[in-house]
């Protein structure tokens, strides 16, 4: 069997433009600089977090995320110690971000703060963290045979006893934060070189702050492959029922909207890539199908007949089958049935019928119809006879009809 030119020109635009969109819309692939490297617990990517927030749970923490500025942080209700933990920033830090963190100790919270992103807050307690050019090796404090953690960044103090902040005077006003006084300070974690890595500082209200130079060590690939998961996981486990995570910085924000999440999700995910393809393959294909293919056909109109088109169709096969004496009285009780009001049967004598509707017309056009009929009944058959009676019959009902 062959195919018309026209459809096979159709399946062969359809298998080509599936083939083009196959191939242009397949699955990006990420390379090292295409990967999302924010520190969010969201991300399960190699520089994500998200381990760390699986972990805390499985070893019985409750894990929040924080989607607001940290000035609208509000401690949980429960009465276990909690924990603010801001990972390497993605969208840095600044001092007024650093002054909500310092009230936050009214709430009752422990702050963590990670990564070179997050220095403008450190400064508010007097460091901040260096990025090195080549990562070092770092130990745990007071764990010398523990196998060393490398780290790209230290810590280094400031000095500072007051931090001032005027970029945004036009808008918010001058930012500042009193840097506290810490009643001990712990080194979590140091270099061969006697530069500290991690510290935590110990407040006479009770309150414990955490500052670690590199927020690498919490990323997944890091918490799986390296020393790093133990240290990570022991700045929270043992220590606090709830930590908070901020995402705010990372671009989690709350609101948005759901359509762009969806049409983000559809880019990232090969799903999503699958629902794309598919949508563009069938409106491709019904823009093919819109095409014509050919001359434009003519619809032919067919009209529906007549009364008296089908009374002389009839007429024609009853004189084919030399029937004329049949049709015409035929013909003639039809008009007898039209014409009587009460319904009943025709007049077995169509002459003296005819003869008694003469009085009743009242043109000559009808009166001569009428004068066919009789002479049609009374003489012989003729070939055109059923026809001139169709014929006038139709002038008599329009001379008698009411």
């Amino acid at each position: 069997m062959q195919l018309r030119p026209d459809v096979s020109l159709g399946i062969g635009i359809l298998v080509t433009l599936i083939l083009i969109v196959a191939l242009t819309g397949a699955p990006r692939r990420h390379d090292t600089g295409d990967v999302d490297q924010r520190r969010s617990t969201y991300l399960s990517g190699p520089w994500g977090a998200r381990g760390l927030g699986e972990a805390l749970e499985r070893v019985g923490l409750r894990v929040e995320r924080h989607r607001r500025r940290l000035a609208l942080l509000v401690a949980p209700s429960d009465a276990g110690r909690s924990v603010v933990a801001v990972l390497e920033p993605s969208r840095a830090l600044d001092v007024w971000d650093g002054a909500a963190l310092l009230e936050v100790d009214r709430q009752g919270l422990d702050v963590l703060l990670a990564g070179p992103s997050a220095n403008a807050a450190m400064r508010c307690f007097g460091y901040v963290a260096q990025t090195r050019s080549d990562s070092v090796a770092a130990r745990p404090a007071g764990v010398p045979a523990r196998v060393p953690i490398w780290v790209t960044a230290v810590l280094a103090r400031t000095g500072e006893p007051m931090v001032v902040d005027s970029s945004r005077v036009a808008d918010l006003g001058v930012a500042q934060c009193e840097v506290p006084k810490p009643d001990r300070v712990d080194t979590l974690l140091a270099t061969e070189g006697g530069r500290a890595a991690a510290l935590q500082f110990h407040f006479a209200s009770g309150r414990i702050v955490t500052l670690i130079a590199d927020g690498a060590l919490f990323g997944n690939r890091n918490m799986r492959d390296t020393e790093a998961g133990i240290f990570a996981i022991e700045q929270f486990a043992g220590r606090y029922s709830t930590a908070i995570f901020d995402e705010y910085h990372h671009g989690f924000g709350q609101g948005g909207s759901l359509s762009k999440a969806v049409v983000a999700w559809s880019l990232d995910s090969p799903w999503g890539w699958a629902a794309w393809q598919l949508a563009a393959v069938g409106l491709l294909a019904l823009l093919a199908s819109g095409i014509r293919f050919g001359p434009v056909t003519t619809l032919l109109r067919r009209e529906r007949r007549s009364p008296l088109e089908h009374v002389r169709a009839l007429a024609t096969a009853l004189a084919a089958a030399q029937g004329h004496a049949t049709a015409v009285r035929l013909i003639l009780r039809g008009l007898e049935r039209r014409l009587s009001r009460i319904g009943r049967g025709a007049d077995p004598d169509p002459t003296a019928w005819l003869a008694a509707l003469a009085p009743n017309l009242h043109t000559s056009k009808g009166r001569s119809a009428l004068e066919r009929l009789a002479q049609l009944t009374r003489g012989p058959e003729r070939d055109d006879a059923v026809l001139t009676a169709a014929h006038a019959v139709e002038d008599v009902w329009e001379d008698l009809k009411p």
